[in-house]
Protein backbone atom coordinates (compact mmCIF):
# COMPACT_ATOMS: atom_id res chain seq x y z
CA UNK A 1 0.00 0.00 0.00
CA UNK A 2 1.50 3.46 -0.64
CA UNK A 3 1.33 6.47 1.24
CA UNK A 4 -0.42 9.54 0.24
CA UNK A 5 0.19 10.03 -3.49
CA UNK A 6 1.19 13.22 -4.83
CA UNK A 7 -1.12 14.87 -7.17
CA UNK A 8 -0.35 15.35 -10.83
CA UNK A 9 0.27 18.85 -12.18
CA UNK A 10 1.05 19.78 -8.29
CA UNK A 11 4.16 20.17 -5.89
CA UNK A 12 4.93 16.54 -5.03
CA UNK A 13 3.38 15.85 -1.47
CA UNK A 14 6.26 14.84 0.87
CA UNK A 15 4.61 11.21 1.70
CA UNK A 16 5.93 10.03 5.61
CA UNK A 17 8.07 6.48 4.95
CA UNK A 18 8.52 5.56 8.87
CA UNK A 19 7.54 5.22 11.81
CA UNK A 20 8.66 4.83 15.61
CA UNK A 21 6.48 3.46 17.98
CA UNK A 22 7.79 3.75 21.61
CA UNK A 23 5.82 1.98 24.52
CA UNK A 24 7.78 3.85 27.25
CA UNK A 25 7.04 4.12 31.14
CA UNK A 26 5.15 7.34 30.93
CA UNK A 27 4.56 7.85 27.61
CA UNK A 28 3.42 5.93 25.03
CA UNK A 29 4.43 7.72 21.68
CA UNK A 30 3.46 7.96 17.75
CA UNK A 31 6.42 9.43 15.54
CA UNK A 32 5.96 9.35 11.98
CA UNK A 33 9.22 10.59 9.92
CA UNK A 34 9.55 11.73 6.49
CA UNK A 35 12.71 13.63 4.38
CA UNK A 36 16.02 11.95 4.29
CA UNK A 37 16.62 8.78 6.38
CA UNK A 38 20.02 10.70 7.44
CA UNK A 39 18.20 13.43 9.17
CA UNK A 40 14.58 12.33 9.49
CA UNK A 41 11.91 14.99 9.78
CA UNK A 42 9.06 14.65 12.12
CA UNK A 43 5.62 14.17 9.96
CA UNK A 44 3.29 13.23 12.50
CA UNK A 45 3.99 13.27 16.51
CA UNK A 46 1.19 12.11 18.85
CA UNK A 47 1.69 10.46 22.54
CA UNK A 48 -0.54 9.20 25.30
CA UNK A 49 0.00 9.91 29.19
CA UNK A 50 -0.57 6.57 30.17
CA UNK A 51 2.21 6.24 33.22
CA UNK A 52 2.50 2.50 32.59
CA UNK A 53 5.54 2.45 35.09
CA UNK A 54 4.13 4.86 38.09
CA UNK A 55 3.77 2.38 40.14
CA UNK A 56 6.74 -0.20 39.30
CA UNK A 57 8.64 1.42 42.71
CA UNK A 58 5.32 0.05 45.23
CA UNK A 59 3.76 -2.68 43.53
CA UNK A 60 5.88 -3.92 40.71
CA UNK A 61 3.08 -3.90 37.79
CA UNK A 62 1.83 -1.85 35.09
CA UNK A 63 -2.00 -0.61 36.88
CA UNK A 64 -4.76 -1.50 34.56
CA UNK A 65 -6.24 2.02 34.13
CA UNK A 66 -2.51 2.72 32.56
CA UNK A 67 -2.66 -0.27 30.48
CA UNK A 68 -6.52 0.61 29.15
CA UNK A 69 -5.47 4.20 28.73
CA UNK A 70 -1.95 2.33 26.83
CA UNK A 71 -4.10 0.51 25.02
CA UNK A 72 -6.73 2.93 23.36
CA UNK A 73 -4.13 5.27 22.39
CA UNK A 74 -2.05 1.78 20.39
CA UNK A 75 -5.37 0.84 19.03
CA UNK A 76 -5.36 4.27 17.47
CA UNK A 77 -1.73 4.85 16.11
CA UNK A 78 -2.43 1.50 14.74
CA UNK A 79 -5.31 2.30 13.10
CA UNK A 80 -3.54 5.93 11.68
CA UNK A 81 -0.52 3.71 10.48
CA UNK A 82 -3.28 1.49 7.96
CA UNK A 83 -4.58 4.56 6.98
CA UNK A 84 -1.23 6.54 6.25
CA UNK A 85 -0.04 3.10 4.68
CA UNK A 86 3.00 3.09 6.52
CA UNK A 87 4.57 -0.62 6.72
CA UNK A 88 8.28 0.56 7.98
CA UNK A 89 7.38 0.39 11.67
CA UNK A 90 9.56 -0.26 14.54
CA UNK A 91 7.87 -0.82 17.95
CA UNK A 92 9.51 -1.06 20.93
CA UNK A 93 8.90 -1.31 24.77
CA UNK A 94 10.67 0.23 27.38
CA UNK A 95 11.52 0.01 31.42
CA UNK A 96 7.65 -0.59 32.74
CA UNK A 97 6.94 -3.55 30.26
CA UNK A 98 10.53 -4.91 30.91
CA UNK A 99 9.82 -4.93 34.51
CA UNK A 100 6.32 -5.13 35.78
CA UNK A 101 4.86 -8.64 35.98
CA UNK A 102 2.36 -8.17 33.68
CA UNK A 103 4.21 -6.35 31.40
CA UNK A 104 4.48 -9.86 29.08
CA UNK A 105 0.62 -9.90 29.40
CA UNK A 106 0.58 -6.55 28.40
CA UNK A 107 2.68 -6.73 25.50
CA UNK A 108 0.64 -9.78 23.99
CA UNK A 109 -2.53 -7.59 24.12
CA UNK A 110 -0.27 -5.11 22.24
CA UNK A 111 0.56 -7.95 19.48
CA UNK A 112 -3.48 -8.55 19.36
CA UNK A 113 -3.78 -4.79 17.12
CA UNK A 114 -0.96 -6.07 14.59
CA UNK A 115 1.89 -4.48 16.11
CA UNK A 116 5.42 -6.73 16.86
CA UNK A 117 6.61 -4.75 20.02
CA UNK A 118 10.24 -5.45 20.99
CA UNK A 119 10.56 -5.23 24.51
CA UNK A 120 14.18 -3.86 24.54
CA UNK A 121 16.38 -4.88 27.28
CA UNK A 122 18.48 -1.88 28.95
CA UNK A 123 21.67 -2.12 27.45
CA UNK A 124 19.59 -2.12 23.93
CA UNK A 125 17.50 1.01 25.63
CA UNK A 126 21.09 2.84 26.17
CA UNK A 127 22.54 1.99 22.57
CA UNK A 128 19.85 2.91 20.48
CA UNK A 129 19.66 6.29 23.35
CA UNK A 130 23.21 6.42 22.10
CA UNK A 131 22.91 5.70 18.50
CA UNK A 132 20.55 9.48 18.25
CA UNK A 133 23.46 11.00 20.02
CA UNK A 134 26.10 9.89 17.58
CA UNK A 135 23.14 10.83 14.95
CA UNK A 136 22.85 14.12 15.90
CA UNK A 137 26.59 14.66 17.45
CA UNK A 138 28.80 12.94 14.92
CA UNK A 139 32.56 12.42 16.53
CA UNK A 140 30.51 12.62 19.52
CA UNK A 141 32.76 11.85 22.45
CA UNK A 142 30.90 11.48 26.30
CA UNK A 143 28.58 9.63 28.16
CA UNK A 144 25.23 9.57 27.03
CA UNK A 145 22.24 10.08 29.68
CA UNK A 146 18.70 8.87 28.70
CA UNK A 147 15.92 9.49 31.51
CA UNK A 148 13.03 8.18 31.20
CA UNK A 149 9.90 7.03 33.33
CA UNK A 150 11.09 3.90 34.80
CA UNK A 151 15.08 4.32 34.34
CA UNK A 152 18.16 5.89 33.62
CA UNK A 153 20.25 4.84 31.09
CA UNK A 154 24.18 5.62 31.01
CA UNK A 155 26.30 4.35 27.97
CA UNK A 156 29.53 5.53 26.16
CA UNK A 157 30.11 7.02 22.82
CA UNK A 158 33.08 7.50 21.17
CA UNK A 159 33.82 7.32 17.42
CA UNK A 160 30.49 6.73 15.97
CA UNK A 161 29.94 3.54 18.84
CA UNK A 162 29.07 2.89 21.81
CA UNK A 163 29.76 0.73 25.09
CA UNK A 164 29.90 0.25 29.01
CA UNK A 165 25.31 0.26 28.98
CA UNK A 166 23.70 0.60 32.12
CA UNK A 167 19.99 0.97 33.14
CA UNK A 168 19.46 1.97 36.45
CA UNK A 169 15.91 2.39 38.32
CA UNK A 170 16.32 5.88 38.45
CA UNK A 171 13.20 7.27 35.86
CA UNK A 172 10.70 10.35 37.04
CA UNK A 173 7.80 7.93 37.93
CA UNK A 174 10.54 6.45 40.69
CA UNK A 175 12.33 9.42 41.98
CA UNK A 176 9.01 10.98 44.19
CA UNK A 177 9.28 7.89 46.10
CA UNK A 178 13.16 7.72 46.73
CA UNK A 179 12.79 11.36 47.48
CA UNK A 180 10.19 11.41 50.25
CA UNK A 181 12.74 9.39 52.46
CA UNK A 182 14.80 13.13 52.85
CA UNK A 183 17.68 14.49 51.38
CA UNK A 184 20.01 12.34 53.08
CA UNK A 185 18.81 9.39 52.02
CA UNK A 186 17.66 10.73 48.48
CA UNK A 187 21.64 11.35 48.02
CA UNK A 188 22.34 7.88 49.67
CA UNK A 189 20.28 5.90 47.03
CA UNK A 190 21.30 7.73 43.56
CA UNK A 191 25.13 7.23 44.38
CA UNK A 192 24.87 3.91 45.18
CA UNK A 193 23.02 3.53 41.71
CA UNK A 194 26.00 5.84 40.33
CA UNK A 195 28.62 3.39 42.10
CA UNK A 196 27.33 1.03 39.29
CA UNK A 197 28.74 3.12 36.23
CA UNK A 198 32.25 4.03 37.56
CA UNK A 199 33.73 4.11 34.24
CA UNK A 200 31.48 6.99 33.22
CA UNK A 201 33.72 9.28 35.15
CA UNK A 202 36.86 7.50 33.57
CA UNK A 203 35.59 8.26 30.12
CA UNK A 204 35.61 11.92 29.75
CA UNK A 205 33.89 14.03 27.54
CA UNK A 206 30.11 16.22 27.99
CA UNK A 207 26.91 14.85 29.18
CA UNK A 208 25.03 14.15 26.67
CA UNK A 209 21.30 14.71 27.99
CA UNK A 210 18.64 12.78 26.08
CA UNK A 211 14.65 12.69 27.59
CA UNK A 212 11.95 15.56 27.53
CA UNK A 213 12.88 16.31 31.49
CA UNK A 214 16.38 16.83 30.55
CA UNK A 215 14.60 19.51 27.79
CA UNK A 216 12.11 21.05 29.98
CA UNK A 217 15.25 21.81 32.53
CA UNK A 218 16.98 23.08 29.17
CA UNK A 219 13.68 25.63 28.04
CA UNK A 220 13.69 27.13 31.80
CA UNK A 221 17.58 28.01 31.77
CA UNK A 222 16.99 29.42 28.78
CA UNK A 223 13.54 31.53 29.41
CA UNK A 224 15.28 32.33 32.40
CA UNK A 225 18.47 33.91 30.82
CA UNK A 226 16.52 35.43 27.88
CA UNK A 227 18.23 33.27 25.50
CA UNK A 228 18.03 34.40 21.85
CA UNK A 229 17.39 31.04 20.69
CA UNK A 230 14.49 28.64 21.36
CA UNK A 231 15.18 25.38 20.62
CA UNK A 232 17.16 23.23 23.63
CA UNK A 233 18.90 21.21 20.48
CA UNK A 234 22.50 21.20 21.16
CA UNK A 235 21.93 23.86 24.35
CA UNK A 236 25.08 23.38 26.39
CA UNK A 237 25.92 23.83 29.80
CA UNK A 238 28.96 24.46 31.88
CA UNK A 239 29.03 21.85 35.16
CA UNK A 240 29.13 25.12 37.48
CA UNK A 241 26.08 26.10 35.44
CA UNK A 242 24.11 22.79 35.61
CA UNK A 243 24.75 22.74 39.67
CA UNK A 244 22.97 26.23 39.93
CA UNK A 245 20.46 25.75 37.87
CA UNK A 246 19.82 22.30 39.56
CA UNK A 247 20.22 23.64 43.06
CA UNK A 248 17.64 26.33 41.92
CA UNK A 249 15.52 24.05 40.10
CA UNK A 250 14.99 20.97 42.66
CA UNK A 251 13.50 23.74 45.28
CA UNK A 252 10.80 25.04 42.27
CA UNK A 253 7.15 24.26 42.91
CA UNK A 254 6.25 22.28 39.22
CA UNK A 255 3.10 24.70 39.35
CA UNK A 256 5.49 27.45 38.82
CA UNK A 257 7.12 26.06 35.92
CA UNK A 258 4.14 25.32 34.08
CA UNK A 259 3.67 28.96 33.21
CA UNK A 260 6.80 29.10 30.62
CA UNK A 261 6.01 28.20 27.16
CA UNK A 262 7.28 24.75 26.60
CA UNK A 263 7.00 23.49 29.70
CA UNK A 264 3.75 20.75 30.06
CA UNK A 265 2.57 20.16 33.06
CA UNK A 266 3.65 16.01 33.26
CA UNK A 267 7.22 17.33 32.30
CA UNK A 268 7.09 20.24 34.96
CA UNK A 269 6.09 17.54 37.73
CA UNK A 270 9.19 15.92 37.08
CA UNK A 271 11.92 18.66 37.04
CA UNK A 272 12.39 19.05 40.94
CA UNK A 273 13.19 15.82 41.39
CA UNK A 274 15.51 15.13 38.26
CA UNK A 275 17.38 18.40 39.08
CA UNK A 276 17.93 17.19 42.51
CA UNK A 277 19.39 13.74 40.95
CA UNK A 278 21.83 15.78 38.17
CA UNK A 279 23.41 17.83 41.37
CA UNK A 280 24.38 13.89 42.71
CA UNK A 281 25.17 12.80 38.82
CA UNK A 282 27.28 15.78 38.72
CA UNK A 283 29.48 15.10 41.97
CA UNK A 284 29.74 11.47 41.29
CA UNK A 285 30.33 11.90 36.95
CA UNK A 286 32.30 14.80 37.07
CA UNK A 287 32.00 15.35 33.10
CA UNK A 288 33.16 18.63 31.20
CA UNK A 289 30.04 19.86 29.81
CA UNK A 290 26.30 18.97 29.65
CA UNK A 291 25.28 19.02 26.10
CA UNK A 292 20.85 18.57 25.95
CA UNK A 293 19.90 16.31 23.07
CA UNK A 294 16.67 16.32 21.43
CA UNK A 295 17.88 12.94 19.35
CA UNK A 296 17.54 10.00 21.67
CA UNK A 297 16.15 6.90 21.79
CA UNK A 298 13.51 6.83 18.99
CA UNK A 299 15.81 8.42 16.57
CA UNK A 300 19.04 6.00 17.30
CA UNK A 301 16.54 3.08 16.31
CA UNK A 302 16.29 4.46 12.84
CA UNK A 303 20.05 5.42 12.69
CA UNK A 304 20.91 2.06 13.46
CA UNK A 305 19.48 0.73 10.60
CA UNK A 306 21.41 2.99 8.15
CA UNK A 307 24.31 1.44 6.14
CA UNK A 308 27.96 3.10 6.61
CA UNK A 309 28.18 4.97 3.48
CA UNK A 310 24.49 6.83 5.41
CA UNK A 311 25.76 7.03 8.32
CA UNK A 312 28.70 9.22 7.40
CA UNK A 313 26.74 11.40 5.60
CA UNK A 314 26.72 15.15 7.07
CA UNK A 315 23.28 15.59 8.59
CA UNK A 316 23.15 19.20 8.93
CA UNK A 317 23.65 19.25 5.10
CA UNK A 318 21.30 16.51 4.16
CA UNK A 319 18.39 18.56 6.31
CA UNK A 320 19.08 21.69 5.03
CA UNK A 321 19.17 20.56 1.58
CA UNK A 322 16.06 18.87 1.40
CA UNK A 323 14.53 21.86 3.53
CA UNK A 324 15.63 23.97 0.55
CA UNK A 325 15.60 22.19 -2.60
CA UNK A 326 11.50 22.64 -2.73
CA UNK A 327 11.55 26.01 -2.20
CA UNK A 328 13.83 26.59 -5.10
CA UNK A 329 17.38 26.07 -3.62
CA UNK A 330 19.85 23.98 -5.02
CA UNK A 331 23.10 21.87 -3.52
CA UNK A 332 25.34 22.38 -6.88
CA UNK A 333 24.15 25.72 -7.20
CA UNK A 334 25.27 26.68 -3.42
CA UNK A 335 28.71 25.21 -3.59
CA UNK A 336 29.46 26.97 -7.08
CA UNK A 337 28.41 30.24 -4.82
CA UNK A 338 30.51 28.50 -1.77
CA UNK A 339 33.52 28.16 -4.57
CA UNK A 340 33.25 31.84 -6.37
CA UNK A 341 32.97 33.73 -3.21
CA UNK A 342 35.71 31.34 -1.00
CA UNK A 343 39.11 33.83 -1.72
CA UNK A 344 37.06 36.54 -0.55
CA UNK A 345 35.40 35.51 2.60
CA UNK A 346 36.22 31.38 2.89
CA UNK A 347 39.37 29.78 4.22
CA UNK A 348 37.88 29.34 8.07
CA UNK A 349 38.28 25.42 8.11
CA UNK A 350 35.71 22.67 7.27
CA UNK A 351 32.78 23.37 10.38
CA UNK A 352 32.80 27.12 9.19
CA UNK A 353 32.52 26.02 5.30
CA UNK A 354 29.95 23.52 5.89
CA UNK A 355 28.01 26.05 7.89
CA UNK A 356 28.58 28.76 5.49
CA UNK A 357 27.38 26.33 2.71
CA UNK A 358 24.16 25.61 4.23
CA UNK A 359 23.69 29.29 5.02
CA UNK A 360 24.04 29.34 1.23
CA UNK A 361 21.15 27.18 0.22
CA UNK A 362 19.09 28.94 2.94
CA UNK A 363 19.92 32.35 1.36
CA UNK A 364 18.88 30.63 -2.12
CA UNK A 365 15.43 30.03 -1.01
CA UNK A 366 14.84 32.64 0.94
CA UNK A 367 15.48 34.77 -2.43
CA UNK A 368 11.85 33.06 -3.20
CA UNK A 369 9.98 35.20 -0.01
CA UNK A 370 8.48 37.95 -0.65
CA UNK A 371 10.92 40.61 0.37
CA UNK A 372 8.74 42.07 2.47
CA UNK A 373 9.14 38.66 4.42
CA UNK A 374 12.01 37.21 4.08
CA UNK A 375 14.17 38.57 6.73
CA UNK A 376 12.05 37.14 9.60
CA UNK A 377 11.12 33.97 8.08
CA UNK A 378 14.79 32.77 6.97
CA UNK A 379 16.26 33.99 10.27
CA UNK A 380 13.50 31.81 12.14
CA UNK A 381 14.98 28.99 9.58
CA UNK A 382 18.27 29.33 11.09
CA UNK A 383 17.11 29.83 14.79
CA UNK A 384 14.09 27.75 15.14
CA UNK A 385 14.30 25.05 12.76
CA UNK A 386 15.38 22.29 14.18
CA UNK A 387 18.71 21.25 12.82
CA UNK A 388 20.77 18.75 13.82
CA UNK A 389 25.07 18.35 13.47
CA UNK A 390 25.30 22.29 14.48
CA UNK A 391 25.85 23.82 17.75
CA UNK A 392 23.94 27.29 18.88
CA UNK A 393 27.09 29.45 17.55
CA UNK A 394 26.88 27.97 13.89
CA UNK A 395 23.16 28.65 14.20
CA UNK A 396 23.33 32.17 14.50
CA UNK A 397 26.31 32.30 11.73
CA UNK A 398 23.54 31.07 9.78
CA UNK A 399 21.16 33.69 11.11
CA UNK A 400 23.60 36.27 10.18
CA UNK A 401 24.60 35.35 7.14
CA UNK A 402 21.00 35.63 6.10
CA UNK A 403 20.51 38.85 7.85
CA UNK A 404 23.27 40.23 5.24
CA UNK A 405 21.90 38.44 2.50
CA UNK A 406 18.75 40.62 2.95
CA UNK A 407 20.30 43.66 3.10
CA UNK A 408 21.41 44.04 7.37
CA UNK A 409 24.46 42.73 8.05
CA UNK A 410 25.46 44.75 10.91
CA UNK A 411 25.66 42.38 14.27
CA UNK A 412 22.42 41.35 16.43
CA UNK A 413 24.27 42.03 19.88
CA UNK A 414 22.20 38.87 21.38
CA UNK A 415 23.72 36.86 19.58
CA UNK A 416 27.44 37.53 20.72
CA UNK A 417 26.96 35.74 23.37
CA UNK A 418 26.93 32.57 21.15
CA UNK A 419 29.64 33.61 18.60
CA UNK A 420 32.19 35.98 18.90
CA UNK A 421 32.45 39.31 16.92
CA UNK A 422 34.70 38.61 14.56
CA UNK A 423 32.85 35.18 13.83
CA UNK A 424 29.88 36.81 13.23
CA UNK A 425 31.78 39.56 10.85
CA UNK A 426 32.26 37.21 9.04
CA UNK A 427 29.01 35.39 8.84
CA UNK A 428 27.73 38.81 7.83
CA UNK A 429 30.48 38.85 4.29
CA UNK A 430 29.14 35.27 3.44
CA UNK A 431 25.56 36.94 3.40
CA UNK A 432 26.90 39.91 1.32
CA UNK A 433 28.78 38.02 -0.70
CA UNK A 434 25.76 35.78 -2.08
CA UNK A 435 24.09 39.32 -2.22
CA UNK A 436 26.78 39.97 -4.91
CA UNK A 437 26.52 36.63 -6.54
CA UNK A 438 22.55 37.24 -7.37
CA UNK A 439 23.20 40.71 -9.02
CA UNK A 440 25.68 39.86 -11.22
CA UNK A 441 23.39 37.90 -13.02
CA UNK A 442 20.75 36.69 -10.60
CA UNK A 443 23.35 34.07 -9.53
CA UNK A 444 23.07 31.83 -12.80
CA UNK A 445 26.07 29.03 -13.57
CA UNK A 446 27.43 31.40 -17.11
CA UNK A 447 27.69 34.75 -14.89
CA UNK A 448 29.57 33.03 -11.75
CA UNK A 449 31.57 31.05 -14.69
CA UNK A 450 32.32 34.13 -16.57
CA UNK A 451 33.46 36.17 -13.44
CA UNK A 452 35.82 35.78 -10.45
CA UNK A 453 36.11 37.55 -7.26
CA UNK A 454 39.82 38.16 -5.97
CA UNK A 455 41.91 39.85 -3.21
CA UNK A 456 44.45 42.15 -4.51
CA UNK A 457 46.46 43.21 -1.80
CA UNK A 458 43.82 45.85 -0.04
CA UNK A 459 41.23 45.56 -2.94
CA UNK A 460 38.97 43.21 -3.74
CA UNK A 461 38.75 42.93 -7.13
CA UNK A 462 35.83 41.49 -9.92
CA UNK A 463 36.51 40.87 -13.00
CA UNK A 464 34.16 39.71 -15.81
CA UNK A 465 35.60 38.15 -19.00
CA UNK A 466 35.83 40.53 -21.89
CA UNK A 467 32.69 39.21 -23.73
CA UNK A 468 31.00 39.79 -20.46
CA UNK A 469 31.91 43.43 -19.84
CA UNK A 470 27.69 44.23 -20.13
CA UNK A 471 27.34 43.00 -16.78
CA UNK A 472 29.40 45.44 -15.18
CA UNK A 473 26.60 47.75 -14.13
CA UNK A 474 26.32 50.56 -11.10
CA UNK A 475 24.11 47.92 -9.48
CA UNK A 476 27.00 45.03 -8.92
CA UNK A 477 29.31 47.80 -8.51
CA UNK A 478 27.62 49.19 -5.60
CA UNK A 479 27.07 45.30 -4.18
CA UNK A 480 30.84 44.74 -4.27
CA UNK A 481 31.58 48.19 -2.75
CA UNK A 482 29.31 47.27 0.76
CA UNK A 483 30.93 43.98 0.36
CA UNK A 484 34.62 45.43 0.19
CA UNK A 485 34.35 47.92 2.77
CA UNK A 486 32.60 44.94 5.04
CA UNK A 487 36.13 43.52 4.89
CA UNK A 488 37.90 46.88 5.46
CA UNK A 489 39.33 46.36 1.16
CA UNK A 490 38.68 48.95 -1.79
CA UNK A 491 36.97 47.59 -4.63
CA UNK A 492 36.84 47.46 -8.33
CA UNK A 493 35.92 46.08 -11.17
CA UNK A 494 37.90 45.29 -14.55
CA UNK A 495 37.68 43.30 -17.76
CA UNK A 496 40.03 40.05 -18.48
CA UNK A 497 40.65 36.55 -18.46
CA UNK A 498 38.72 34.90 -15.31
CA UNK A 499 41.03 32.23 -14.99
CA UNK A 500 44.36 34.86 -13.83
CA UNK A 501 45.50 35.11 -11.03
Amino acid sequence: MSALPARRGAQAIEAPHSAVIDIGSNTVRLVVYSGPRRAPSVWLNEKVTARLGRDLAVTGAIPPAAERLAFEGLARFAAILRDLGIEDVVTVATAAAREAANGPAFIDKVRGLGLHPRVLSGTEEAASAAYGVIGAFPGARGVVADMGGGSLELIAVDNGECHHGESLPLGTLRLPVLRERGAAAFRQAIEQEMAKVGWAQAHGGPLYLVGGTWRAMAIYAMHAANYPLGDPQAYAFTPEEAERLAKSLSKTDPAALTAIPGISTSRAAGLPDAAAMLRVMLQELAPEALVISAWGLREGLLFERLDKAAREQDPLLAAVTHFATPRGSSITDAALKCAWTAEAVGGTGREAERVRLAATLLTQAAARIEPNMRLSHSVDWALEKRWVGIDHRGRVMMAQALRASCGQPRLVPAWRELAGEEQLHRASAWGLANRLCRKIGAGTRTSLTTSALRRDGDRLVLRFDESRTHMMSEAVRGELAQLAGWLGLESAMEAGSVSEP
